[in-house]
């Protein structure tokens, strides 16, 4: 196999039979890639001597006894041990975990948010990370955090992972190269990457300046939620999300690694890249999925499911019917239902909802709610469509309508979701966000039969 020219290029396993660019088809799958010929031993995981003088690690995502485990069999030139060396603890101010309740903010009420304006001085994925929300405790690995990034400037010789949490990324504007130990994904808007908790990777930028949400899950992982009636197909479908097959690099050179722990950043200098996985088996890996693969579902004469019905992952809770996380998204479809009021009913709600806007109109908020705009709605907090949007569903001529040229998302979390400093006196909040319900009337009538 040719070696890259690039020197931080990472050689890579020629692209299998079934899988597209340099992925591996399949959610939860046990892959297995090498870049290599031979450096994946066969009918077992610790040889006594692995080929090309590799060393079998294993990366464990559950406890051993989980049931089914997940876990991953790494062939490296060096053992992570080698990736490790004494910790210095740094500060990155905007990127807080839970708990993070500031008594100066009021997490209570109605918010919205414009799109996060892009910042002149270089910021990397760890420097341009700005958290917006935390809900539960990152010690006790419950809850989540979102944030915004906003990034200009790759990854150069410096790499990250976090022990904490596995991050949802959800880019609204350029594209990012997840270069991990596992190999390449490549992003864009209209996709969405999981990158597991303790995977080491380093973000280069492809075409910038780079501007997204990530939810942190402190929880347990992102699984596929049960279709129940709706059956084997819809909704997000197993192949379509994409593994990365084997890469690595073999490159001597002063490197940082920084590790998020418990909520705190520390930093480890070693004389090489980490990124020197040779071979893998396993189904702990990092996935990319294209929102535009999300098919939905919903009513076809009356009323409208719950927005359940468009959950694309969900992280579980210990709570039977209530999710740790939920990533929900809300993209083209058309809209049949007769005599119905079609837009998100008004409610109150014991999920925390914190959305966000991709691209195009959300159908509840036709004006405001801007591309790469966020808003949040905490647990019980009534919310729902503005007067313009309410007097249009109310008096439309429902016949089939597509709503076109649109892709909004919320993650959702039975926790409460607080607002960090940065997201009530830095961020651009909309003031008037609340006033948009202002002009909704009294049209109460008495009179027997009056519609």
């Amino acid at each position: 196999m040719n070696r890259p020219t690039d020197p931080h290029a990472l050689t890579q396993a020629s692209t299998p039979v079934g899988t597209h660019a340099g992925y591996m088809p399949g959610f939860g799958n046990d892959f297995e890639t090498e870049a290599l010929p031979g450096a994946l031993p066969q009918g077992m995981n610790s040889p006594q001597k692995c080929n090309y003088g590799l060393y079998g690690e294993q990366l464990s995502g559950t406890a051993f006894t989980a049931n089914p485990p997940e876990r991953t069999w790494c062939y490296r030139i060096r053992p992570s041990v080698k990736h490790s060396h004494r910790y210095e603890k740094i500060d990155l101010p905007y990127w807080k975990s839970a708990p993070n309740v500031d008594p100066d903010v009021i997490s209570l009420g109605q918010y919205r948010w414009d799109a996060m304006p892009h910042s002149d001085q270089p910021l990397t994925w760890l420097t341009g990370m700005r958290t917006m929300t935390t809900a539960g405790d990152v010690n006790t690995q419950v809850g989540m955090a979102s944030h915004i990034y906003l990034v200009t400037e790759s990854m150069v010789d410096d790499y990250f992972f976090s022990a904490d949490s596995e991050l949802l990324v959800v880019p609204q504007e350029g594209r990012l190269r997840f270069a991990t130990e596992l190999g390449i994904i490549d992003l864009e808007p209209k996709e969405i990457a999981i990158i597991p908790r303790g995977l080491v990777y380093r973000v280069e930028v492809l075409e910038g300046p780079c501007r997204g949400f990530v939810c942190e899950n402190y929880g347990q992982k992102f699984e596929l939620p049960g279709r129940g009636p709706i059956g084997a197909n819809c909704m997000a479908n197993p192949r379509d999300f994409k593994a990365p097959v084997a890469a690595f690099e073999d490159r001597e050179v002063p490197s940082t690694v920084t590790i998020k722990w418990c909520g705190q950043f520390h930093t480890t200098k070693i004389g090489h890249s980490p990124l020197d996985v040779v071979a893998w088996h396993g189904n702990y890996a990092p996935y990319k999925y294209d929102l535009r693969n999300y098919c939905p579902v919903g009513a076809i004469l009356f009323d409208h499911p719950d927005p359940s019905i468009f959950t694309v992952l969900t992280a579980p809770s210990g709570v039977p019917g209530t999710a740790n996380i939920d990533f929900v998204l809300f993209r083209e479809r058309w809209m049949v239902m007769e005599d119905t009021f079609r837009p998100p009913w008004y409610h109150k709600n014991i999920m925390s909802e914190l959305m966000g806007n991709i691209y195009g109109q959300y159908d509840a908020k036709p004006q405001g709610f801007v591309p790469g705009g966020m808003s949040l709605h905490n647990m019980m907090i009534p919310h729902g469509p503005d007067k313009e949007a309410f007097e249009k569903a109310s008096n439309a001529n429902l016949g089939p309508d597509k709503l076109d040229n649109t892709m909004s998302f919320m993650f959702e979390t039975r926790f409460p979701q607080h607002l960090t400093a940065f997201a009530a006196n830095e961020a651009p909040l909309q003031d008037d966000y609340i006033d948009c319900w202002t002009d909704l009337e009294k049209k109460f009538d008495g009179t027997p039969g009056k519609k």
